[in-house]
Protein backbone atom coordinates (compact mmCIF):
# COMPACT_ATOMS: atom_id res chain seq x y z
CA UNK A 1 0.00 0.00 0.00
CA UNK A 2 2.87 2.32 0.81
CA UNK A 3 4.36 1.87 -2.83
CA UNK A 4 0.62 2.14 -4.56
CA UNK A 5 0.22 5.87 -2.28
CA UNK A 6 3.93 6.58 -3.27
CA UNK A 7 3.53 6.26 -7.14
CA UNK A 8 0.61 8.19 -7.45
CA UNK A 9 1.86 11.03 -5.01
CA UNK A 10 4.82 11.02 -7.71
CA UNK A 11 3.01 11.51 -10.49
CA UNK A 12 1.10 14.84 -9.23
CA UNK A 13 3.88 16.80 -7.68
CA UNK A 14 6.13 19.09 -9.31
CA UNK A 15 9.14 17.88 -6.92
CA UNK A 16 8.47 13.67 -7.32
CA UNK A 17 12.43 13.35 -5.44
CA UNK A 18 10.71 15.28 -2.13
CA UNK A 19 8.04 12.55 -1.71
CA UNK A 20 8.06 9.93 1.32
CA UNK A 21 6.11 7.63 2.65
CA UNK A 22 6.35 6.87 6.57
CA UNK A 23 4.78 3.83 7.89
CA UNK A 24 3.51 2.86 11.60
CA UNK A 25 1.32 0.65 13.37
CA UNK A 26 -1.22 1.95 15.85
CA UNK A 27 -3.15 -1.06 17.40
CA UNK A 28 -4.44 -3.21 14.07
CA UNK A 29 -3.81 -0.05 11.89
CA UNK A 30 -1.34 1.01 9.71
CA UNK A 31 -0.86 4.78 9.35
CA UNK A 32 0.75 6.37 6.24
CA UNK A 33 2.60 9.84 7.07
CA UNK A 34 2.84 11.34 3.81
CA UNK A 35 5.00 14.05 3.35
CA UNK A 36 5.75 16.63 0.08
CA UNK A 37 7.80 19.61 -0.52
CA UNK A 38 5.91 22.94 0.92
CA UNK A 39 5.20 24.25 -3.40
CA UNK A 40 3.38 20.43 -3.62
CA UNK A 41 1.39 20.58 -0.68
CA UNK A 42 -1.71 22.09 -2.01
CA UNK A 43 -1.54 19.86 -4.87
CA UNK A 44 -1.89 16.88 -3.06
CA UNK A 45 -5.13 18.43 -0.73
CA UNK A 46 -6.38 19.50 -3.98
CA UNK A 47 -9.20 21.98 -4.09
CA UNK A 48 -11.87 21.65 -0.40
CA UNK A 49 -9.49 18.14 0.03
CA UNK A 50 -10.81 16.36 -3.31
CA UNK A 51 -6.89 14.80 -3.96
CA UNK A 52 -6.38 13.52 -1.00
CA UNK A 53 -9.87 12.33 -1.07
CA UNK A 54 -9.09 10.30 -3.66
CA UNK A 55 -6.34 8.83 -2.32
CA UNK A 56 -7.80 7.85 0.66
CA UNK A 57 -11.03 6.18 -1.08
CA UNK A 58 -8.40 4.13 -3.52
CA UNK A 59 -6.29 3.00 -0.17
CA UNK A 60 -9.29 1.70 1.32
CA UNK A 61 -10.31 0.12 -2.09
CA UNK A 62 -7.20 -1.56 -2.34
CA UNK A 63 -7.25 -2.53 1.49
CA UNK A 64 -10.73 -4.08 1.53
CA UNK A 65 -9.36 -6.60 -1.31
CA UNK A 66 -6.99 -7.83 0.97
CA UNK A 67 -8.36 -7.20 4.81
CA UNK A 68 -6.18 -4.61 6.01
CA UNK A 69 -6.55 -1.09 7.45
CA UNK A 70 -4.78 1.54 6.27
CA UNK A 71 -5.01 5.25 6.92
CA UNK A 72 -3.52 8.44 5.67
CA UNK A 73 -2.01 11.59 6.93
CA UNK A 74 -0.65 14.18 5.05
CA UNK A 75 2.06 15.55 7.42
CA UNK A 76 3.68 18.95 6.69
Amino acid sequence: MKDLIEYITKSLVDKPEAVAVGQKMEGNLTVLELRVSKDDYGKIIGKQGKTVKALRTLLSAACAKNGLKFSLEVVE
